[in-house]
């Protein structure tokens, strides 16, 4: 359990495909800029399950949380962020769903001209993405061996936990904000544009891929650090 901090308290939220050791260089600079860091593990096999494990993470933590959650991550937070405990939530490249949305409708109708993710079909429930258009789909802006390692340790992602409702948005009561990934071949960022603004979301932009988080830390935390002054002060 954390004992708070001078900066805040913030926890991380990975997505589909990957797991929570993504989120290290964030973790680095924001630790170093004196928050507490917790990073959540999902299991990724529904998103119930993924929002029970989230708020596990967060009921252990001792002062408001900045909830952080990036590509399906974002509808786990969307869930997850009713959490009393939770003071703002961050969305990175991330789902943003509705009452009574999911991924699979948010993905449902794709622009014509959208890059569609290489996404194979399912085993015994689960997706993975197809390891030789990993790079150019989810990683674009890491290097070949980085974008190599990422796909050759995929999580299973659960068919269940893209059929997963929200049932009441958690951005419909907390302040958002949105980091726009604009070089994003999973979520386009026209749909990014789209959930962020209807949400009401302060939006950034940023020139990256899908692995935003991975590629350009900085970026990231410098949201982070932006939302969390803001809740602070009351801004």
């Amino acid at each position: 359990m954390n004992d708070g901090s001078a900066s805040g308290t913030v926890v991380l939220v990975h997505g589909g495909f990957v797991d929570g050791s993504g989120w290290q260089g964030v973790y680095d600079l924001l630790r170093k800029d004196g928050y507490n860091v917790a990073v959540v593990q999902n299991p990724t096999l529904s998103l119930e399950g993924d929002v029970a494990a989230t708020k596990m993470v967060i009921d252990a933590q001792d002062e408001p949380v900045i909830l952080v959650g990036h590509s399906y991550g974002g509808a786990v937070i969307t869930g997850a962020g009713n959490d009393p405990k939770v003071a703002a939530l961050i969305y990175i490249a991330a789902f943003m769903p509705d009452e009574g949305e999911s991924v699979n409708t948010l993905i449902a109708d794709p622009p014509p001209d959208a890059p569609v993710p290489p996404i194979l079909p399912p085993q015994d429930g689960f997706l993975f993405l197809d390891r030789e258009k990993f790079h150019d789909s989810f990683a674009g802006d890491l290097s070949a061996d980085e974008a190599a390692f990422m796909a050759d340790s995929q999580v299973p992602w659960g068919v269940d936990a893209l059929g997963g409702t929200i049932s009441e948005p958690a951005w419909r009561t907390k302040p958002s904000w949105y980091l726009v990934t604009t070089e994003d071949r999973m979520i386009p960022p026209p749909a990014q544009r789209e959930m962020s603004g209807r949400a009401g979301a302060t939006v950034v932009e940023a020139d990256g891929s899908h692995s935003i988080y991975v590629s350009q830390p900085e970026a990231v935390v410098a949201l982070i650090e932006s939302a969390a002054s803001e809740v602070k002060t009351g801004a």
